[in-house]
């Protein structure tokens, strides 16, 4: 059950917020600017590369290593392909995952790493193959890890990871924590921008640093629900199987994202689709047992003791459209035909990166709001 009432209760918020979720979305905007000014410290500003990389390689662990590979992924486009090297390993624990190169990565090809910890041995292991091969290693990490000096040792380059400007947050949410995301994808697309494959230079991360203090703003624990985009979201999402249908550059890795830290942080099942191919993909589920109309009334079912049914609502997560053709329209049709809600979210404009900053920051806030309503309200 979601305490709507907690939402617009600052002092309350505050206090069930003991991992400090909504001090790491508010603090977005300050860990980009910091993490740009590591990478210019660390040369990444002033690299002159030869060419560019014939395919770029991500691997890292949790929420937050998947999201900056799908990140990558979406902005590079056709400039280059991105796979992400997936973990292997009996648990999710540091000394248990280990991660192998592509039998056809070499030396045109391009290795980053990003982990918010550092003290994985897989990961010293990988730097260790990539070198083997001739792949240039670049990574991001804790200023204090073991893999910052791995990676030195075969020459690689270290980003020292952007710390929370105010001292860091619990260990527990150092993989899909609103802030972490930025401290270890903004060293990378300045990185990305210097070998061609985006287009990231420092007065865009700047404007993605403003876009996200703007959003914070809009989206902070003081803003009344009915004009704070996030907590809206948060409390139409209470008690939903929530179907992320998105479209557009932007909006792909955002609603997938979204998905995992709905898991993750709020306990929240989630399921995530592109448009036009989430319509046939969830369009069952919209006249199935989590349509609307799902639950009969029956008069023997005890109310109190029970749990509402889950019904499937509709997030809309759009990027502005560049061109005419569009499948929102469709998107809606068939929603509003099941009598399924829809909520939309598309941001102001701005850049491809200023997009998604702001749906980004939006949904991190709502995923946190949910997640501290449902643990009030349990």
């Amino acid at each position: 059950m979601l305490d709507e009432s907690l939402l617009d209760a600052p002092d309350a918020l505050a206090r069930a917020d003991r991992r400090d979720l909504l001090r790491g979305a508010a603090e977005a905007g300050a860990r980009v600017r910091t993490a740009a000014r590591h990478a210019t410290e660390a040369g990444i500003t002033e690299l002159k590369p030869e060419g560019r990389p014939r395919a770029v390689l991500v691997a890292g662990p949790g929420t937050a290593a998947t999201g900056v590979a799908d990140l990558i992924a979406a902005l590079a486009g056709a400039s280059a392909p991105v796979t992400r090297i997936p973990p292997t390993g009996v648990a999710p624990a540091p000394g248990a995952l280990r991660w192998t190169l592509p039998g056809w990565a070499g030396s045109v090809d391009l290795l980053l790493i990003a982990t918010a910890d550092g003290s994985e041995p897989g990961l010293a292991l990988l730097a260790e193959q990539a070198y083997r091969r001739g792949c240039t290693v670049v990574a991001v990490a804790p200023l204090r890890s073991p893999l910052r000096e791995a990676v030195h040792g075969v020459h690689g380059v270290v980003v020292p990871m952007a710390s929370a400007p105010h001292g860091e947050y619990d260990a527990e949410t150092s993989a899909a924590g609103p802030g972490t995301l930025w401290a270890l994808l903004t060293p990378l697309l300045a990185l990305l921008d210097r070998v061609g494959l985006v287009t990231a230079p420092a007065d865009a991360l700047q404007s993605v640093a403003d876009r996200l203090d703007r959003t914070a703003e809009r989206c902070g624990p003081a803003v009344a629900t009915y004009s704070n985009p996030a907590k809206t979201l948060a409390a139409e999402l209470a008690g939903t199987l929530p179907l992320i249908w998105t479209e557009g550059e932007a909006a792909g890795p955002v609603g997938r994202r979204f998905a995992a830290v709905l898991a993750e942080l709020a306990g929240r099942p989630a399921l995530a689709a592109a448009l036009p191919e989430a319509l046939p993909a969830h369009g069952g589920l919209l006249a199935g047992a989590f349509a609307a109309g799902a639950d009969p009334d029956d008069f023997f079912r005890d109310r109190v003791e029970e749990q509402e049914p889950l019904h499937a609502r509709v997030v809309l997560l759009r990027d502005r459209p560049t061109g005419g053709l569009s499948a929102a329209p469709a998107a809606r049709e068939l929603a509003l035909g099941h009598d399924t809600a829809i909520s939309e979210l598309e941001p102001e404009e701005g850049s491809t990166l200023e997009s998604l900053a702001e749906l980004l920051a939006v949904t991190d806030f709502a995923a946190v709001y949910l997640s501290l309503a449902s643990t009030a309200g349990a």
